[in-house]
């Protein structure tokens, strides 16, 4: 059995009907940049998020870097992030010519640790941006106290976890800003790259709309900021609304498969621990086999990934930073150890069920070679 790492197809089919309908009204009408389709967008997920204002942007890299702008970060300044996850983060932060400061993470939940963050915190920090990692949570509370006590912005970057709510309230609402993606592997997904910022300063947003369209504020031709060029376009924001009102469904499949490797692997491998309500975008194992297993999951056509294998501390574009191995000792250990097996919109029991057999099989023969 054939079983792909994720598969869009079965996921976008159940709704094709409907985008390839709302694709075709966009091109009768010819408005493709912003528009009524990008405002309805943004009207109903910020309605969903639980937020008075949203901005459609490009992508969710840019949604970080427009969230740094519009707070005034400026070279010299520092922002405490994770080194555990993408560098979407990183790279905003240093295109601002900013310093990236690392906080390690908690084991359980692969978040950025607020004790960590509490060690980080200078008269030079300027923002804070945990990533809520897989579709989990990040320990909001504390770190929500800390931006409070030290008047640091926090910058959520909701990539991975949009529908995830912590303590009741969506995440995204938490902080200052949130900042989303919907590249077509995220919990929503459009059918390319495309990006939201959420936040309840009407100021913030103001400002936001003009970043987004190179400074320009009030008048055309005339620019209040330094911008850039990120406007989410009228055809991605159509097939977003389109799929919005399914989010949640969604996001209980994705649960509930979570919840069958739970129960399955919980003797065999080191399971995700569901803090805070995950909605797993990634289904993440650990084991110290993490090679061996992977490439024998490979051999019986079961696809897997590994997020992330290389620290953002440890890769080459940061050396000049003088971060060493060892800085981040929990970091480095997950790299090591991290496993995401497949977990899509449309997976089959009987496909999670061979993932599953196969995984049991693997460590059954281990155990017969004495391994």
């Amino acid at each position: 059995m054939n079983i792909p790492f994720v598969d869009l197809g079965r996921q976008n089919g159940k709704v094709r009907t409907y985008i390839n309908t709302a694709i075709a009204e966009i091109i009768d009408a010819g408005e493709f940049i912003l528009g009524e389709r990008v405002a309805q967008f943004e009207e109903s997920a910020a309605a969903y998020i639980g937020v008075p204002y949203a901005v459609g942007v490009a992508s969710g890299s840019d949604a970080l870097l427009l969230a740094l702008m519009a707070y005034g970060i400026k070279p010299g300044d520092e922002v405490i992030t994770t080194p555990f996850c993408f560098i979407s983060a990183v790279e905003a932060i240093m295109l601002l010519g900013a310093k990236p400061v690392f906080a390690d993470i908690e084991e359980i939940t692969y978040n950025i640790d607020p004790q960590k963050i509490q060690e980080k915190i200078t008269h030079k920090t300027k923002a804070i941006i945990p990533v809520h990692l897989f579709g989990q949570s990040a320990t909001m509370d504390q770190i929500i106290e800390l931006g409070k006590k030290h008047n640091i912005p926090i910058i959520e970057d909701v990539a991975q976890a949009m529908g995830a709510v912590y303590k009741g309230k969506k995440l995204g609402s938490l902080g200052d800003i949130g900042c989303f993606s919907f590249y077509p592997t995220k919990n929503l997904s459009c059918l390319g790259d495309g990006g939201l910022i959420t936040t309840k300063e009407k100021g913030i947003y103001e400002k936001l709309k003009a970043l987004r369209t190179h400074g320009t504020q009030t008048k055309k031709y005339y620019h209040e900021y330094i911008g850039i060029n990120s406007r989410l376009d009228a055809i991605q924001a159509a097939v977003l609304t389109v799929k919005l009102p399914y989010l949640d469904a969604w996001n209980n499949e994705r649960k509930m498969l979570g919840e069958r490797y739970n129960k399955q692997l919980n003797t065999q491998v080191t399971i995700p621990k569901n803090m805070h309500g995950s909605t797993y975008n990634s289904y993440c194992i650990r084991t110290p086999v993490r090679d061996q297993l992977k490439e024998h999951l490979e051999k019986k056509e079961i696809s897997t990934s590994i997020f992330y294998p290389h620290a953002l501390h440890l890769q080459e574009c940061l050396n000049h930073e003088g971060y060493k191995r060892g800085d981040f000792p929990i970091t480095e250990k997950c790299t090591q150890t991290i496993l995401a097996l497949p977990t899509f919109i449309g997976m089959t029991a009987e496909e999670q069920d061979y993932v599953i057999h196969t995984i049991e099989e693997f460590f059954k023969q281990r155990t017969q070679k004495g391994l």
